[in-house]
């Protein structure tokens, strides 16, 4: 079993993990790919850049405003309809789904890794995905921990750090993010 399937199967992998330069390797590859992502004159190379780091394409209704950040890459689905504002960090090894119609304000940063809280194991990388479901408005600053589920037509306000699950239909907002009202 490869590195980054341990990974999505919950496993701790260390640093000094042996295969662990896998994931360095195919991070310097995006990272050379990303540099000419933020270049792209138009977005007919934009996706064509996109789909060399991603490895699908983008929908023609969805926009990624530049800057943009991500690590690997390949690690992230992004549906229909969706707009990303400039300056978004994705860490997306624990794997990033963003379904249509999403708004993400500037940014915005989805961290799908993590680290242990036991200073013995801290040098090493936990994954856990992170899923924005249908119609989410996710404001400027905001960010979004691992394991992090974002309900339908739910809003994140502006800087909050999400932590938890956020369900269908709310407001949430602070740090850490709690439920401030219901959307009807």
């Amino acid at each position: 079993m490869d590195i980054f399937q341990r990974l999505k199967n919950g496993e701790l992998v260390s640093f000094s993990d042996p295969d662990y330069h896998v994931i360095i390797d195919k991070a310097s590859k995006t990272k050379s790919l990303q540099i000419e992502l933020n270049q792209a004159i138009n977005n007919n190379d934009f996706r064509t850049i996109w789909k060399k780091i991603s490895g699908n394409e983008l929908d023609e209704t969805t926009t990624i405003s530049l800057p943009f950040q991500i690590n690997i890459g390949t690690c992230t689905i992004i549906g229909k309809n969706v707009f990303i504002n400039s300056d978004c960090t994705f860490l997306d090894l624990g794997g990033i789904t963003i379904e249509d119609d999403v708004l993400i304000g500037p940014k915005v940063s989805l961290l799908t890794e993590g680290h242990p809280i036991e200073s013995e194991k801290r040098k090493a990388l936990f994954v856990k995905p992170i899923l924005i479901k249908r119609n989410v408005w996710i404001g400027a600053g905001a960010i979004i921990l691992p394991g992090v589920t974002i309900g339908e037509n739910s809003i994140v306000a502006a800087g909050a750090v999400v932590s938890k699950d956020v369900p269908d239909n709310v407001v949430v907002g602070g740090i850490p993010a709690k439920i401030i009202k219901e959307i009807k």
